[in-house]
């Protein structure tokens, strides 16, 4: 009888680099490199983010996109370009984000199946949690994308992106919780100021559907089926994966003075970046 290989473990990561929100996106950045590199496992990092509004690329190329980042530092929010694609996303402190990294030798072949994967764990926890979840876009919804999850068809709970380099792939976003007045009060000017549409009414929080509902509950329920089939490792940031994040940081500073793109040559990066369900760059 031929032995049954188990899937291999998944490396879970939580450390936070709290008050440090440019270095928490460095350090998901530097894991992705490192699991294409294979110098690290396929890893998974779940954290609480300091509030910071992600522009993505095609926003950093937008006329209003000065604007956009002056309207919410105005507002006390930092700003930085996020590493998946997609259009600008909150995250504060009653989110959960999620970077996921994966060893993939034909990254491009698995795109859909990705992003697929991911909404499914996450419309299962939401399940699990009394949430009538569903995949898919909401008409007028921040940062569209087929793959994102959903409340009952009308309130955007969880986007997600992707990025595929050679070697592997990163598929990330956030879970918003709660303080949704808090994520309406800031997308609103960004999303004048580009130019994009966006209807308010779309967007909330697991808060909203279920009130009283803490980080740690969707926490506990998102890991649950990340674990159904395999095992989580706890694991954390080592100082190769410090040491890389502190050289990436510059990347996604929208301050640092580089064109967007001539940035992203300069440290050999890929140009695969996908939004929630977008397949070109």
């Amino acid at each position: 009888m031929k032995d049954i290989k188990a899937p291999p473990a998944l490396a879970l990561i939580e450390d936070e680099f709290s008050g440090r929100p440019l270095h928490d996106t460095a350090v998901s950045h530097a894991i992705l490199r490192q699991v294409a590199g294979q110098t690290l496992p396929e890893t998974l990092r779940l954290y609480v983010p300091d509030e910071v509004m992600l522009f993505s690329l095609l926003d950093a190329r937008n006329p209003g996109f000065d604007s956009a980042r002056q309207a919410v530092e105005g507002l006390g929010c930092p700003s930085l370009l996020r590493l998946a694609g997609g259009h600008a996303a909150l995250f504060h402190r009653q989110c959960l984000a999620f970077a996921w990294a994966i060893p993939q030798d034909q990254a491009t072949d698995g795109i859909r199946e990705r992003f697929q994967s991911l909404a499914n764990i996450v419309q299962r926890a939401f399940v699990g949690l009394g949430i009538d979840a569903r995949i898919g876009e909401v008409p007028g919804e921040y940062c569209p994308g087929e793959y994102s999850v959903n409340a009952g068809g009308r309130l955007k709970l969880m986007g997600v992106g992707q990025r595929v380099i050679r070697g592997g792939a990163h598929v990330g976003g956030v879970i918003v919780v709660g303080r949704s007045a808090r994520l309406h009060e800031l997308l609103e000017p960004v999303y004048r100021h580009l130019a994009l549409p966006w209807a308010p009414a779309s967007a909330g929080s697991l808060e909203d559907v279920v009130p009283g509902i803490r980080l740690e509950e969707v926490r506990e329920a998102l890991l649950a089926e990340f674990a159904r089939g395999r095992t989580l490792r706890p694991a954390s940031v080592g100082e190769a994966t410090r040491a890389l994040a502190l050289e990436l940081e510059a990347w996604h500073s929208p301050g640092s003075g580089s064109a967007p793109g001539s940035s992203r040559r300069a440290l050999g990066l890929p140009k695969t970046v996908l939004g929630d369900g977008d397949e070109s760059a």
